[in-house]
């Protein structure tokens, strides 16, 4: 091997021990953090590699405000739609004012989705008494509402345009809900779902 020009052997030597000598030391320092360090890297990969926690469970029985009216992915869905504006208010249900006046409902919580061109979905739950629940179906069938009763619930729905509107009564809940020009898939049978608690 040719030497360098300049350069003294008798320095080198010692330079060369010197820097061997200290990365020695160095790993003679560090050798008490190894156990340490392949604790976190084994943990690391474990809960990497391992299933996600479980998500906290939802509140069991009727949804009483918007959060809990929506699953998870729907509601993830409605809040990332484009200038989606949600607003939680107490009126009654914007469908079938005959209905309404029908049931006289007290009205529990009405979430109205708002988002671009003018598109919305509104959906009210509402408490209403035996007669009414048996009320506010026959009216909605005179309104031209296709209705269907099994298992003690009634669903009734009607489509005009783009204009959709559901109803779902169960015992004393009654869910009406309208979507104009925004169709989330599965919404009115998600919405009925949570407010019946099940």
């Amino acid at each position: 091997m040719a030497r360098i020009g300049g350069r003294s052997l008798w320095l080198a030597w010692p330079a060369g021990l010197l820097s061997a000598a200290a990365v020695a030391a160095l790993f003679v320092l560090a050798a008490p953090g190894v156990p340490a360090l392949v604790t976190f890297v084994g943990d690391t990969l474990r809960a990497a590699t391992s299933s996600s926690p479980a998500a906290a469970p939802e509140p069991v029985g009727p949804a009483e405000d918007c959060r809990h009216l929506y699953s998870q992915p729907l509601w993830s869905s409605l809040v990332w739609s484009p200038e989606a504006l949600l607003s939680q208010r107490r009126t009654p249900a914007l469908s079938t004012p005959e209905a309404v006046a029908a049931a006289s409902p007290t009205v529990v919580v009405t979430c109205h989705w708002r988002g671009e061109s003018g598109r919305f979905v509104e959906t009210t739950v509402s408490t209403v008494t035996p007669e009414a629940a048996t009320a506010v179906p026959a009216v909605l069938t005179a309104q031209g509402f296709d209705c269907e009763t099994a298992e003690a619930a009634t669903h009734c729905e009607r489509q005009v345009g783009d204009l959709v509107e559901v109803h779902d009564l169960r015992a004393d809940r009654w869910v009406s809900s309208t979507l104009s020009g925004w169709m989330p898939t599965d919404y009115a049978a998600i919405v009925a779902s949570h407010a019946f608690g099940e």
